[in-house]
């Protein structure tokens, strides 16, 4: 096992430890998603560290530990359909494909087209096939390919919006950081019937803001 390697192995057996990652399949698929291939040049040896990394344009790759919360509460499984608003490094689609599955399907929408290219860039090194990257506006969700089993905003956002949620399939789940710019709380929805919702919450965090017509 090379050094990155080693790394990898002590982060992963650090999230399970530490209770961020539970389910089994779930920490394959972190295990199967190797993050040094994510970051930018320079940063590699920081891959494994639990901290937030720079990307292009202010844009950042998450702290492991925060990707294994909300992919906790996402619940991703085979089969599913999941919208990712802010595709970011492209690090968690690729964990999200594993976790669909070649019968599921990962879109993940990105506004700023610097950070879009980066992405794709670092998701073509593991060649999934059912990941599909847009470039746009996903403040308000993405309709050319709902209703998703599941939706995931990795940036800020003040509100999860009405168009999202209509985008959800009936027992679908949102996971999103809800708040101000300073502050957010981790919020779950689940859609419990055509036009009945329940939430719950889920801790406090620090997202940069969501771009677009519904974000900041």
């Amino acid at each position: 096992m090379d050094e990155l390697g080693r790394k990898s192995k002590e982060l992963i057996d650090y999230l399970v430890l530490s209770g961020h990652l539970k389910k089994k399949y779930l920490i394959e698929a972190f295990k199967e998603t190797p993050r040094h291939h994510f970051v930018m040049r320079g940063y590699q040896k920081y891959a494994y560290d639990d901290i937030a990394l720079p990307l292009v344009n202010q844009a950042t790759i998450s702290q492991p530990s925060t990707v294994a919360v909300m992919l906790e509460l996402l619940q991703p499984k085979k089969g599913d359909k999941v919208l990712e608003i802010g595709t970011g490094s492209g690090w968690e689609a690729c964990i999200l494909s594993k976790c669909v599955s070649d019968s599921g399907k990962v879109v993940t929408i990105e506004i700023d087209e610097d950070v879009a290219e980066f992405a794709k860039g670092n998701i073509e090194k593991l060649k999934p096939k059912n990941v599909k990257t847009v470039v746009g506006d996903g403040s308000a969700g993405y309709g050319p390919d709902a209703p998703y089993d599941k939706i995931i905003y990795t940036a800020a956002t003040p509100e999860i919006s009405m168009q999202a949620l209509g985008q959800l399939s009936v027992h679908g789940r949102v996971v999103a950081p809800v708040g101000s710019l300073l502050l957010q709380t981790m919020k779950v929805v689940e859609k419990i019937s055509l036009g009945k919702t329940v939430e719950g919450s889920h801790g406090t965090f620090q997202f940069i803001p969501l771009r677009g017509k519904l974000g900041f």
